[in-house]
């Protein structure tokens, strides 16, 4: 049952349940379980009217496939996953400065899912990825984004280099992070309608996606570590350019 159709964890769940509970056929809870916690997430599902299984924590932990769920998995209504034609729409929108989040093969769920979740809070229109070699919806994705999966509409793309050419003809400036750039963020400018460009954990951006972006930009490194997890620069350089929006704006 472990697939894209189904998110666990109490504070995915309970997030999901807010924002989005048509979305949910079902709930499927620990036997036994009886706190705060558990019994908001009931009470939302008795609100609207979701179905409720209780199950034992075996039977719980199958339907989970090993993975951490804290007693609570939610069903999902089948989904398909958007591909680029959705991305026209989406930034139609947008508004005049949509702001799009590029990752290039970040394979780790985890990172993916804590990217969505900054995406989210940073005002992203949607995030791209490769469909091949990188990591897709997930319940893992679900869980660690806790709730902006359900948010921040995640477009499989099967060329990116082409799908970069094409936001740059839809007016978008493609800013891409890079250990050795000359530029620091904080001194580029980084706002307008932008797409930011992540590389991958460890290999950082292949050729042909650096090579298609405007604009390479370094963030400032203090200490004797050389880069940042990708989701941590993710959530720095997002707000960087949150920051130097809200400053235009003033």
């Amino acid at each position: 049952m472990s697939d894209a159709t189904t998110v666990f964890g109490l504070h995915a769940v309970r997030t999901l349940l807010q924002r989005h509970a048509s979305k949910v056929t079902q709930l499927y809870v620990q036997r036994g379980r009886d706190d705060v916690r558990i019994n908001e997430v009931l009470k939302l599902a008795d609100d609207h009217r979701i179905k409720v299984e209780q199950r034992s924590s075996q039977e719980i932990d199958k339907l989970a496939s090993g993975e951490s769920h804290q007693g609570v998995i939610a069903q999902l209504k089948k989904i398909d996953n958007l591909g680029e034609g959705a991305l026209d729409e989406l930034l139609d929108q947008a508004g005049a400065a949509p702001l799009v989040l590029v990752l290039d093969g970040v394979t780790d769920p985890h990172n993916l899912g804590a990217c969505m979740r900054t995406a989210d809070a940073a005002g992203v229109s949607a995030v791209i990825v490769p469909r091949d070699r990188a990591a897709g919806l997930s319940p893992v994705v679900r869980k660690v984004a806790a709730g902006a999966a359900e948010t921040v509409p995640l477009i499989q793309v099967t060329n990116l280099a082409r799908t970069l050419r094409w936001l740059k003809e839809r007016g978008l400036w493609l800013v891409g992070t890079d250990d050795e750039a000359p530029q620091s963020i904080y001194t580029a400018k980084l706002s307008g309608p932008m797409a930011i460009v992540m590389g991958a954990e460890g290999a950082g951006m292949r050729r042909l996606t650096k090579e298609n972006c405007d604009l390479l930009v370094n963030i400032p490194m203090q200490g004797v570590v050389e880069s940042l997890n990708v989701s941590v620069a993710t959530g720095v350089t997002l707000f960087e350019v949150v920051r130097q929006r809200a400053a235009d704006a003033k």
